[in-house]
């Protein structure tokens, strides 16, 4: 976008609020909800989630995010977020499936967390739903990706849905409309041995 004359001499404030008001006036005239993934073997596939939450919080959205696998008593930083700014981070699950004691439960508890999902995205009661480390269910065949392909479409029409995790199914990545794949170019643990930081991964 071209700045005219009398904008170069505007401050970063006034040209911020400027672009703001030509934003709203030219793209957001057509609400839709859009189904995005985030996919691949890399970091930062829920912190993504999470930043999209932040933004859409700022907008006055109303936002909710289900874990999968996570812990049911998971409390990162990202959980302690959210408390003190109210978004509600849902996590059930028993940990990591690789190091599950019986997958009859984490499957269980998966299918569970489902059902929460499919109630929250019917009721309409948020603008912003993340399923976060959902592939895994549907990787494992514990949820049919047509009942998630039903309950998307009946979502209200302004609803985005955020699903992250790894090995997303050809299905969810051709119903999507945004899909990032996440690539490992260098990482600390495997590289360098370096373990998970605070504020970084918990």
């Amino acid at each position: 976008m071209a700045i005219s004359k009398e904008k170069q001499f505007m401050s970063i404030t006034e040209l911020t609020n400027d672009f703001d008001r030509e934003m709203r006036d030219d793209e957001f005239g057509d609400a839709r909800g859009l189904v995005i993934v985030n996919t691949g073997l890399g970091k930062g596939k829920t912190t993504a989630a999470l930043g999209v939450m932040l933004r859409a919080w700022g907008s006055n959205l109303r936002t909710r995010m289900f874990q999968f696998i996570k812990s049911t008593n998971a409390n990162f930083g990202e959980h302690r977020a959210a408390r003190k700014l109210d978004i509600p981070i849902e996590a059930h699950g028993d940990g990591c499936t690789a190091r599950s004691k019986d997958l009859d439960v984490s499957r269980d508890l998966a299918v569970a967390q489902w059902e929460r999902c499919k109630n929250a995205m019917a009721d309409g009661g948020s603008d912003v739903v993340v399923l976060d480390e959902f592939k895994y269910p549907l990787h494992y065949g514990w949820i049919s990706f047509d009942d998630v392909a039903h309950a998307l479409t009946r979502r209200p029409r302004e609803m985005h849905v955020i699903i992250t995790g790894r090995y997303a199914p050809q299905e969810l990545i051709d119903f999507a409309d945004v899909v990032t794949e996440m690539d490992v170019v260098k990482h600390p643990y495997r590289d360098q041995g370096i373990k998970a930081q605070l504020g970084i991964e918990l």
